[in-house]
């Protein structure tokens, strides 16, 4: 069974910047020039909420980079698995009591506010703080008016639109 019954969608749990930086810095790094189209998030409709604990998809046309957090500070960066077009929502859990869910873009106004822009840079943001989330790394998308953290949220994504504080050590990519 997929993770949240995502068709395709495997994730590969990693942790540590240097890890993940080996794993997929340069493919990171590429997507810098990039046009954003959309970010897709999972929605569930019972509840009319996003759920939180299913990646991020961020969509750049020729490459869907998938978000997911887990635990303290494990991420998955899968690329290119999930096809929010193709199958656009799903039933997820119990059969005989299923929830369903659904790709949504419109979600965040801020997330839509960014569509069309060029990304300028993607940041591995590693949390330096001395509690549980120390070492954790979130990923930061740098366009010329605005930008958005997907960070660790204790077990499932958060999201963020300002600029990270000083509890992370930013790493540029692109340069």
């Amino acid at each position: 069974m997929a993770f949240f019954d995502i068709e395709g969608y495997e994730p590969v749990w990693l942790s540590g910047l240097e890890t993940i930086r080996r794993a997929h810095g340069d493919r990171l790094r590429a997507l810098a020039g990039q046009r954003l189209r959309h970010v897709h998030l999972t929605w569930f409709v019972e509840y009319g909420e996003w759920l939180s604990d299913a990646p991020v998809v961020a969509d750049f046309g020729a490459d869907r980079l998938e978000i997911t957090h887990w635990k303290f500070d494990e991420l998955s960066l899968t690329w290119n698995t999930i096809d929010p077009y193709g199958k656009s929502s799903w039933d997820w859990g119990d059969p005989a009591e299923p929830s369903p869910l659904r790709w949504r873009q419109d979600v965040f106004p801020e997330l839509s506010a960014l569509e069309g822009q060029v990304l300028q840079d993607v940041e591995l943001l590693q949390s330096v703080s001395h509690d549980m989330a120390g070492g954790m790394v979130a990923l930061g998308f740098v366009f010329p008016r605005g930008r958005f953290t997907v960070f660790n949220a204790l077990d499932e994504n958060g999201i963020e639109f300002t600029e990270p504080d000083s509890s992370y050590r930013r790493h540029s990519l692109a340069g």
